[in-house]
């Protein structure tokens, strides 16, 4: 089985574009989870512009599927998360002026900043996982850093880049040689979703804003009912 992880920050986004409280995250996160979500991911950037410190909060304590805090490897995030103890930490890239994140991490480059925040975040007991694009430099550095996840950045194959899903199957199997679980993730949608849902070294996707931007139209749990369905059949 392959596990579908939804990301709920555009619920957030949605939120805070008028302020106040509504569309509540935690009542999404519920909703996924009823819906077969098999965990809830959410982005706490360092200019929460959207998912709050709060947010994170009422959600760990509320939910109990497993949460996976993507973040930044800043001396704040670490600190949040060691003191919010969510299941897993992706630690991922950031840029104030992105719109989103932008490509993966660059694990090889920044091994030594990298170290530390890996290491107090293992010590926490949260499991580990690094966004990084399907280069095996990156992989074989995630690897050396002691992350037991890898996170597969799906972007340049989303784009209909050339060579990606092969990028992508190659990465996978190099990851499990090295002992890596591996997930993959951004910009999937109903369209793209199943030849990475059917390389089978991937476990988890984790799956965000078409999401919640196609259940304006149908629904969350219609949505996630259909990208689990689109998943499962890929294998």
């Amino acid at each position: 089985m392959i596990r579908l992880g939804v990301n709920i920050d555009h619920v957030a986004t949605v939120r805070n574009a008028r302020g106040g409280t509504h569309p509540d995250p935690l009542d999404a996160a519920r909703v996924a989870v009823e819906a077969g979500a098999d965990g809830i991911t959410l982005h706490l950037r360092e200019d929460r512009r959207h998912i709050r410190d709060d947010d994170l909060a009422r959600i760990r304590s509320a939910i109990q599927a497993p949460i996976n805090l993507e973040m930044a490897a800043t001396q704040e995030m670490v600190g949040i998360a060691a003191h919010s103890l969510p299941h897993a930490c992706c630690i991922v890239p950031e840029r104030r002026a992105e719109v989103t994140t932008e490509g993966g991490l660059d694990a090889a480059g920044q091994y030594a900043h990298l170290a530390p925040c890996v290491s107090r975040l293992l010590d926490a007991g949260i499991r580990v996982s690094l966004f990084i694009d399907p280069e095996p430099a990156q992989i074989e550095a995630a690897a050396a850093l002691g992350a037991p996840v890898i996170e597969l950045h799906t972007g340049a194959y989303a784009e209909g880049k050339a060579g990606e899903l092969d990028r992508l199957r190659d990465g996978a199997r190099l990851a499990e040689a090295l002992g890596l679980e591996v997930h993959a993730g951004h910009g999937l949608s109903f369209d793209n979703v199943q030849p990475v849902a059917a390389i089978p070294q991937i476990a988890e996707l984790n799956i965000g804003h078409f999401l919640i931007g196609q259940a304006i139209l149908d629904g969350l749990p219609a949505v996630i009912r259909r990208m689990k369905a689109l998943m499962q059949d890929a294998r």
